[in-house]
Parts: C-alpha cells; structure tokens; sequence
C-alpha cells in the first residue's frame, strides 16, 4: 500500500515570543520574531512521514504564507517531506474563509497533477489565530469527512482510523478515503532534522502556486495587546525559622485548617 498524503502547515511566531503589535493595530511586529511550524502541525508532519515510512509513498507539504514561509517547507523537507508547495501572499493576515479558498485551489491543482490524497492532514488549530476553521472548510468545499482533536491514525486499505481523546476515554472514528484530519499536539514526538536532511532540504524543490482570491467575509478590525500580568515572589526566609512562616501561609490559603 503506497500513501500519497498532503500536510497544510503555517509559519507562526515561535512559541514563548513576547509578541508585540504595530501602532496601527493591524499587525504583529516581525522584526525580532522568529518563527516556525504550528506545532500541531509539526505532528501532522511527523505522522505523515511515519505513515510513508511503514507503506511506502508520498508526503507532500503545503503552505499559505510569505516568502519567508520557504524556511518552514526547507525544514519539512529537511524531517522527510518529499515535494514542497508555497501559495504565497503578501505577508497580510488572511481570514479564514479566503485562507481556505486558497488551500483548496492548489490541493486540487495538486490532485489534477499527480492524483488523490489519499489522506490530508492539518493542524486542529493554528498557534497564532487558533480559528479553528481552515481545515474544516476545506475538506467541505473538497466534499470529504473531516474529526479534528486526533491522537491516533491508523491507515487501512480503503478506510482511515482516527482515534480522538475524551474526558471518559477515546472516541474511534472509521472514515472512508480519501479524508481529512486535524491533528492534536502529542500526537506523536517529531523528529530532528539531521545534518543530512539539512543539506538535502537545501536542494528540495520548491513550487509557487500564484492564486488570486477574494478576501472573505471576515475583516481583522484591530489587534489589541494585554496589560502583562505581574507577579512578584516573597521570601518567607532562608532557615527553620521560616516554617512558621509556610504554616501562616498555607492557613490562609486554606490549605490547613487553623
């Protein structure tokens, strides 16, 4: 069994960044960011290489982004993805309605190309946006089944198994291919890139697929940055002396009864 699986990934800051927005509140602040793949996504990818590893075939990754989103398709590239997609924008946010649009414009150009995916796989939400959208709307306007909240994938001859986490236990989902998937961070352990995955990522080749697409109904009004939460930390004491002191504080906060 031979798989042909596309992953959408995103470029977003990297996690921990204090991020800062622009005086125009349109915008986030790039000059001191760095950035990376969704970490959902990063399990996306992990899995779908793993899938390929095991049956043999095709891991084909995709994203929507600046020029700059080349350095996240060099590193999918660098962890074993095979063919590399760039739609690529003017650095602009787009909203999710058009940000799908577009994703299901080049995946079924990708399709008329070199055949079905058998299985496409996204984050279950962005870490910069988390919408929560762009994945179902494409598999909609694709007219495949869609289960975000994955932490399992198992692939059978004609069908998919998605296993989804739950306060009571799991939830097992059995979907015809070919389907689509949101995928859960903890999923799986992504791999490091090798020195030798590196060099060869360098050499990858890269596809621009230039779309044209109206923006959707969604409009970014403003961005508005949260007053820091301030904490200081109190030294009861450095000695025995200060058990007393632990022993008022956990009175007081109800930890022990007076």
């Amino acid at each position: 069994m031979s798989l042909r699986i596309l992953v959408c990934v995103k470029r977003v800051p990297a996690p921990g960044a204090r991020i800062n927005v622009t005086d125009d509140g349109q915008s986030v602040e790039t000059a001191h960011l760095g950035f990376t793949t969704s970490p959902h996504e990063e399990c996306a990818l992990e899995e779908a290489v793993q899938l390929t590893e095991a049956n043999g075939g095709t891991v084909v990754v995709l994203t929507l982004g600046p020029p700059e989103a080349e350095e996240q398709l060099r590193y999918a590239a660098s962890v074993g993805a095979h063919e590399l997609v760039l739609v690529p924008t003017d650095g602009t946010a787009w909203d999710p309605q058009r940000t799908a649009t577009a994703l299901t414009e080049a995946i079924e150009a990708q399709e008329a190309a070199g055949g079905a995916f058998d299985l496409i796989l996204f984050g279950n939400e962005s870490a910069d946006s988390g919408g929560f959208q762009v994945g179902v709307r494409v598999a909609r306007a694709l007219g495949r089944p869609i289960v975000n909240g994955i932490k399992g994938i198992e692939v059978g001859a004609e069908s998919v198994t998605a296993r989804r986490a739950v306060d009571a236990g799991s939830e097992v989902y059995e979907l015809p291919r070919p389907a689509v998937l949101g995928v859960k961070e903890g999923l799986n352990l992504p791999r490091y890139p090798t020195m030798r995955g590196r060099l060869a990522s360098k050499k990858a080749e890269l596809v621009t697929a230039e779309l044209d697409v109206e923006a959707g109904g969604q409009r970014l009004v403003a961005l508005r940055q949260p007053e820091e939460q301030v904490s200081n930390t109190e030294l009861l004491g450095d000695s025995p002396a200060a058990a007393t002191a632990v022993v008022d504080l956990l009175e007081e906060l109800g930890v022990l009864e007076s």
